[in-house]
C-alpha cells in the first residue's frame, strides 16, 4: 500500500483512477479546483482512505506541501476535453497546462530530493501521435514523427519532455501513460460561455461518445457527425484505463518507461454513431445521419500498438464498446433529465 497524490482527481479519468487506487488498498489524496465541471460527487468521497483538497495544481507551494510525504504522484490535472473543447480554448489550454506541469515537476523534484516521493506517473495522450502517417503508433514514434499541429497535442507531447527532463537533470523517476479515447460516465457539460452547435444541439464540449449520445437522446434526426465518419478510434473504458494507470504506477517494469493504454478494437465514428442510434432508438427506426465539416485537427486515425503494455505490465483493456455504451447511455439520459446536459 502506498500514499498517492492524484492531481485532477475530480476529472473524467481521475474519478475512475481514484476508485481503482482505493480498491487496491492505497491511501489517496485528491487535488482539484473544480474548474471544468464544478463540484462533482463520487461514491468514494467519504472513503476512510481518501482525502480531497480543493486547490489549484498551478500552486507550487500547495503541491510541494502535499507531495512531501507521498510515495507516488499521479499528474492528471489538465485542461482537457473533446475536439470542440481544445479548438475553442487553444491558448488557455496550452498556457494553463504548461503552468500545471511546471508546478508539478518543481514540487515533485523537491519531494523526491527531501521527502519520500518515489515516482511521478504522468498522463499524456494519444494526440502526441497526431501527425503520424503510419499505424499502429508505437512507443517512441512520438520522437521521430512531426510534432502535433494542435496546441493540445503539442502540450501533451511537452508533458513527456517535462518528465524526461526532470529525470535526466534531477533523477526524478517517471512513468508516462498515454490513454486512447476514454469512454465512461462522469463527463458533464464544460463550464464556460462559448456555445458550439452541431445541428440544433449545443455541444457539451466533451468527447465524441457523450456528445453523440446527447444528440441522439434529444431526438436529433438526422444525426450530425463531424467529418465523414470514417475516422478510426480505439474507444477504451475509463475503468480499464484506470487499471492501466494504477498498474503503471505500481509495476517495477514501468520505471522510466512510456506506455500506450488502449483497447485493441478499432471503430469508426460512423460505426459508433450507428451503434448508439440503435441502442437508443431501437432497430426499427432507420439510421439517418448527415456530415458537417470537421474541425481542423480531427485526426483520421488513432491506432495504437499495445504490445509493450501487455508484455511489460501484463495489461489489457477488455471492456467492449457495447458494454461501455450500456453504462454511458443511462448516465447521459439522467444528466439530460437533471439539466446537466
Amino acid at each position: 500500500m502506498a500514499n498517492v497524490l492524484v492531481t485532477g482527481s475530480a476529472g473524467f479519468i481521475g474519478g475512475y483512477l481514484v476508485q481503482e487506487l482505493l480498491a487496491r488498498g492505497h491511501h489517496v489524496t485528491g487535488l482539484d479546483n473544480h474548474s471544468k465541471y464544478g463540484p462533482v460527487a463520487h461514491a468514494y468521497d467519504h472513503h476512510p482512505n481518501f482525502r480531497f483538497v480543493q486547490g489549484d495544481a498551478r500552486d507550487t507551494t500547495l503541491l510541494t506541501n502535499l507531495a512531501a510525504d507521498r510515495d507516488h504522484l499521479i499528474a492528471a490535472a489538465a485542461m482537457i476535453g473533446g475536439i470542440s473543447y481544445f479548438h475553442t480554448y487553444a491558448y488557455d489550454l496550452l498556457a494553463t497546462n504548461e503552468r500545471i506541469m511546471a508546478a508539478t515537476c518543481d514540487a515533485a523534484i523537491t519531494a523526491h530530493r527531501t521527502g519520500q516521493l518515489r515516482k511521478v506517473t504522468y498522463l499524456s495522450s494519444s494526440m502526441v501521435y497526431e501527425s503520424t502517417t503510419h499505424w499502429p503508433s508505437t512507443e517512441g514514434d512520438e520522437l521521430t514523427i512531426p510534432p502535433p499541429h494542435s496546441s493540445y497535442g503539442f502540450q501533451k507531447l511537452a508533458v513527456e519532455y517535462w518528465a524526461r527532463a526532470a529525470h535526466h537533470q534531477h533523477g526524478l523517476p517517471y512513468t508516462i501513460a498515454r490513454p486512447f479515447n476514454c469512454v465512461g460516465i462522469g463527463e458533464a457539460r464544460a463550464l464556460g460561455e462559448t456555445e458550439i452547435l452541431s445541428g440544433n444541439i449545443k455541444l457539451a464540449m466533451s468527447h465524441v461518445v457523450p456528445d453523440l449520445a446527447q444528440k441522439t437522446l434529444k431526438g436529433q434526426n438526422p444525426l450530425h457527425l463531424l467529418g465523414d465518419g470514417t475516422q478510426i478510434r480505439h474507444y477504451t473504458y475509463g475503468g480499464d484505463l484506470a487499471k492501466g494507470i494504477a498498474t503503471a504506477m505500481e509495476h517495477p517494469a514501468a520505471l522510466n518507461q512510456d506506455f500506450n493504454l488502449s483497447t485493441n478494437q478499432s471503430t469508426t465514428v460512423l460505426e459508433l454513431a450507428h451503434l448508439l442510434w440503435t441502442k437508443i432508438n431501437g432497430p426499427d427506426q432507420p439510421f439517418r445521419y448527415t456530415t458537417d465539416p470537421p474541425f481542423p485537427h480531427d485526426v483520421a486515425r488513432r491506432i495504437p500498438n499495445t504490445t509493450k503494455a501487455h508484455n511489460l505490465l501484463g495489461y489489457q483493456a477488455t471492456t467492449t464498446l457495447d458494454a461501455m455504451l450500456d453504462e454511458v447511455i443511462p448516465w447521459i439520459r439522467q444528466a439530460i433529465h437533471d439539466g446537466r446536459l
